[in-house]
C-alpha cells in the first residue's frame, strides 16, 4: 500500500477465556481434541476480525494454535514446540526452577540455567517475589530433553493453524497475514542428552523446524521466526563473555536459521530479535549493536526488533547506518511495549515512526510492537495498545505522506 505505514504485532495477543478453559481442560486430558480444535476455530475468527476492525494490516491468529497455560504465560512462543519436535522426552522440570550454575570459558560458551542468569541474580530478591510482577504468577511448565533424533511431527497442528488463519483472513478481507514460529536456535535450547554436540543438535532442529516455515509461506502467509536466542542469551552465559565469544556462538544459530529457511522466499520471512518477555530489569541485555549485523545475515525480507523498551528505545541508532539494512528489506519496530501498562500516546508513536522513516525511507517502515503482548499485560491494555499503534501509524503516514 502506497502512501500508508503498515501496521502489525508481533504475534501472541490476549487469549479468550473459553481459550484458556480450553488449554488448562486439555492439559488434564478432559477435552477432545475435535472440541478443542472447534474452540480454537471460533478463537481466531473473532480474533482476526477484530485485528481488521482495529486496523491492523499484517495480523494473525494471536498465537491461539500455540499452547498456553494461562492468562499470564511468557513462553508459549517456545513451549509449543515440545508438542511439534519429535525425539523428546518430557521431564517434570520447569525451567525458571533449575540452578545448576554452568560456566562458560574463554572460547567454549554454554547456556546457564535460568536461575543463574546475570540479570536474576544482580535482582534476586526482584526475581523471587510472586508480588514484584518481575514473572508474574505464572504457571510452571514442564519442559522436555532431547533423548532422541529430532523430527517434525506437528504437521497436522500447522495445517490446522494456516487454514484457520487464512480463512478468516477471507472472510474479512485481510491481504496480509503472519504466524509465528520458534528459530532453530530458541528451540535448540533444551537439554541436549542425544546429540552432545552443539552443531549436530542445531541442524537437526533447523531441518525439522524448516517443515513447519514452509507450510506457513506456502500458504502465502509471512513466517515470522521468534529468534529471541540471538539476543537474550546473551544474559544466559555466566560469566559474561566476550563480545567475540558471543558473536562466535551466535553464528551457528544465524547458520541454522538460513538453514532452515532454504528455498523460501525471503519476502515471506520476518525475524524478531528480543531481549527476553518478562518484566525484569534487564540491565545485562547485549547491546543491539553488537548483534545487529548478524541478525541481518538471516534471510528474511523484515526484521522485527524492541524500540520502545526503557533498556532499548535509544538503539534506534543503529539505523543510521544507511547502508545497513539493504535494498529490498524493512524494519518492524516496536513503538509500544509489553512491559508496561502505560498505553502509548499516538503522538508519541507517530514521532518514533518519522525518525525510522527518515533513516530507512518511510517505505522500509512497518509499526509494530516490541514483543507479543498476549501472556504479558491485561487483555485492556494490550488492545489499547494496538489502538494507539494504528491512530500513531495514521498521524506519521499523514506527516510523512501529506
Amino acid at each position: 500500500m502506497a502512501n500508508k505505514i503498515l501496521t502489525t504485532h508481533v504475534g501472541s495477543l490476549p487469549r479468550t477465556p473459553e481459550l484458556l478453559e480450553a488449554n488448562t481442560a486439555r492439559a488434564n486430558n478432559a477435552i477432545s481434541e475435535e472440541k478443542f480444535n472447534e474452540i480454537i476455530a471460533q478463537s481466531v475468527d473473532k480474533v482476526v476480525k477484530k485485528q481488521h476492525d482495529i486496523g491492523i494490516d499484517q495480523v494473525n491468529d494471536g498465537e491461539y494454535g500455540h499452547i498456553t497455560s494461562g492468562a499470564i504465560d511468557y513462553g508459549a512462543w517456545w513451549n509449543y514446540s515440545f508438542y511439534r519436535l519429535g525425539g523428546l522426552e518430557m521431564t517434570d522440570e520447569d525451567r525458571w526452577g533449575r540452578t545448576e550454575k554452568i560456566r562458560s570459558t574463554p572460547g567454549n560458551i554454554k547456556l546457564t540455567s535460568f536461575q543463574d542468569r546475570r540479570d536474576r541474580a544482580k535482582f534476586q530478591a526482584a526475581y523471587e517475589d510472586p508480588d514484584s510482577g518481575v514473572l508474574g504468577k505464572r504457571n510452571k511448565v514442564a519442559n522436555p530433553v532431547f533423548a532422541g533424533p529430532v523430527t517434525y511431527v506437528g504437521q497436522d497442528q500447522v495445517n490446522r493453524d494456516v487454514s484457520l488463519l487464512t480463512e478468516a483472513m477471507k472472510k474479512y478481507g485481510v491481504q496480509q497475514g503472519f504466524m509465528a514460529a520458534i528459530s532453530p536456535g530458541s528451540a535448540a535450547r533444551l537439554e541436549d542428552r542425544h546429540y552432545h554436540d552443539d552443531q549436530a543438535l542445531l541442524d537437526a532442529v533447523a531441518d525439522a523446524m524448516h517443515e513447519e516455515y514452509k507450510a506457513i509461506a506456502d500458504a502465502g502467509l509471512i513466517v515470522q521466526l521468534d529468534a529471541p536466542d540471538l539476543a537474550e542469551a546473551w544474559d544466559q552465559i555466566n560469566p559474561e563473555p566476550t563480545v567475540e565469544d558471543f558473536q562466535a556462538w551466535l553464528q551457528l544459530r544465524v547458520d541454522a536459521a538460513n538453514r532452515a529457511l532454504e528455498g523460501i522466499d525471503p519476502s515471506l520471512v520476518r525475524l524478531h530479535i528480543c531481549w527476553g518477555s518478562w518484566h525484569g530489569p534487564h540491565t545485562t541485555d547485549i547491546p543491539f549493536e553488537y548483534i545487529v549485523d548478524q541478525c541481518l545475515q538471516i534471510k528474511a525480507g523484515s526484521f522485527s526488533f524492541e524500540a520502545s523498551s526503557p533498556r532499548h528505545a535509544h538503539e534506534w541508532k543503529v539505523w543510521q547506518n544507511k547502508d545497513r539494512l539493504g535494498a529490498g528489506r524493512q524494519i518492524v519496530p516496536g513503538l509500544v511495549s509489553h512491559s508496561t501498562n502505560a498505553v502509548e500516546h499516538p503522538e508519541l508513536i507517530a514521532d518514533r515512526i518519522v525518525r525510522f522513516a527518515e533513516l530507512v525511507g518511510p517505505e522500509n517502515v512497518i509499526a509494530s510492537t516490541d514483543c507479543g503482548l498476549g501472556g504479558r499485560i491485561h487483555e485492556q491494555i494490550a488492545w489499547a495498545k494496538l489502538e494507539s499503534l494504528v491512530e500513531g501509524a495514521a498521524l506519521a503516514s499523514k506527516r510523512l505522506f501529506g
